[in-house]
């Protein structure tokens, strides 16, 4: 799947190879493609141009005080909406190809802004540039040239899942990101992105990442239809059966959830022979516990935070940015991993993350994070987000992040007390189990917050 990826961003991206300067959407005419820089090299602020362009495709403001005047004004748009699916155009890949650089080399000034203590590169500034790039890419695909602004408001559905495929980055070279639409549902539309690090002339692979977008009405009400798709290569054609895969891998992996059924047989097990391990040979009692060696209760390896949702940090909708949710989860989730682990951890997979409410601003936002499963070096990480108003103290949740770590050395085993835990241990193996990691991601991997 890597291999049918990669071959088309090198068929979409012919003639985009060499490491120019800014963000490139593809078109059928390449000499008019239009090139927006990914931040204001000369800005004493960093001002991403990604989401300065997607304020423009929307309409709206960059002032806070305006935002009320532009919802309303949004309203205007339900016109241009389709009735069915039928009515809008068809696409094709190329026509939401972006490409977007991220000179980390060329341009020194924006590396703080990226650069962690270790001198690597913060891989939560990296969820939060993928996520923006994602919603653009899903602009393009769904273009309407008869309208001033875009009538729809795309948001993140689920990052489904993004992979690491190389073992450095480094804040002194140059990064590009690519991506495009590679299958739409009928309202719905999956994303897929590349990252790449400049090597001496070459771009080299560096994370493959799949977004799950989904279009509602100018208003954010309800959903809207998305143009469909064409299909005009093989390895176009293969892109979009892995994607009808995924869906139908989801809808099951939701139907087995530990919140729906019973553990499997095998899982049983597993939990009761854990259980076991842990009583105490002296009492023969289930209720005096005490843990193996090399080994830590999953209740001990908490930590959490609180973050008030401030305007700064709102999307183009007026709710705060996926993106700056999944670094707080991220760096939150990474700084669990290393209190656990004892040394650096590098962060090899993400997966299922779920968006299920907005935030909006001006909430609190809770965070929890915990280790929930381990084996060998790898740590798997489980972070819960869930909000509350400030008149409302009710919480509810909005997001259940899972991150897989590699720690420099071996980590201890965690051992589930209760029940709840113990399904959360199983659904950690589970989510470890599923990723798929290249064999070449050892100790010498350096992506951290």
């Amino acid at each position: 799947m890597r291999q049918a990826a990669l071959r088309l961003c090198t068929t979409l991206g012919k003639g985009l190879r060499a490491p120019g300067r800014g963000l490139t959407q593809g078109s059928e005419n390449p000499e008019k493609q239009r090139v927006l820089h990914m931040h204001e090299a000369c800005s004493p602020i960093h001002v991403n141009h990604v989401r300065d362009k997607l304020r423009e495709i929307v309409g709206v403001s960059t002032n806070w005080r305006d935002h009320v005047k532009a919802m309303e004004e949004r309203k205007l748009l339900q016109s241009f909406l389709a009735q069915s699916q039928k009515g809008l155009p068809p696409r094709r890949m190329k026509d939401s190809y972006i490409e977007v650089l991220l000179p980390l080399g060329s341009q020194p000034e924006l590396r703080e802004k990226y650069l962690t203590v270790q001198n690597t590169i913060r891989f939560g500034r990296i969820l939060e540039d993928l996520d923006s790039l994602g919603v653009l890419i899903c602009y393009m695909h769904t273009k309407i040239h008869s309208a001033k602004a875009s009538p729809l408001s795309i948001v993140t559905a689920l990052v489904d899942k993004i992979d690491m495929c190389k073992t450095s980055l480094s804040p002194e070279q140059d990064i590009k990101f690519s991506g495009h639409v590679s299958w739409v549902g009928k309202t719905s539309m999956e994303v897929k992105m590349q990252m790449f690090q400049l090597h001496g002339n070459e771009f080299c692979p560096v994370l493959d990442a799949t977004f799950v977008m989904v279009a509602r009405d100018s208003e954010n009400q309800g959903p809207a239809f998305v143009n469909p798709l064409i299909l005009e290569s093989p390895e176009e054609e293969e892109l979009f059966r892995q994607g009808e895969l995924n869906k139908g891998r989801r809808v099951a992996f939701s139907s087995t959830s530990l919140l729906k059924m019973a553990p499997s047989a095998e899982e049983r097990t597993t939990i009761h022979e854990m259980f076991l391990s842990t009583l105490d040979p002296k009492t023969i009692s289930f209720q005096s516990r005490v843990l193996p060696p090399h080994a830590v209760w999953m209740e001990d390896s908490k930590l959490k935070s609180l973050e008030i949702c401030h305007p700064q940090e709102r999307n183009i909708f007026n709710r705060i940015f996926g993106g700056f949710l999944m670094r707080k989860a991220y760096e939150l989730g990474w700084a669990t991993a290393c209190n656990f682990g004892g040394s650096r951890p590098f962060v090899v997979a993400v997966d299922d993350i779920m968006f299920q409410k907005p935030v909006e601003v001006g909430s609190l936002l809770f965070l929890s994070s915990q280790v929930c499963f381990t084996r060998d070096n790898y740590i798997q990480v489980r972070v819960h987000s869930e909000v509350a108003s400030l008149a409302n103290k009710e919480h509810m949740t909005t997001n259940v992040f899972h991150f897989t770590f590699m720690s420099e050395k071996e980590v201890p085993l965690v051992f589930p007390r209760t029940y709840g835990e113990s399904m959360l241990y199983l659904d950690g193996q589970r989510h470890f189990n599923s990723m798929s990691v290249p064999a070449n991601l050892r100790k010498d991997y350096l992506v951290e917050p």
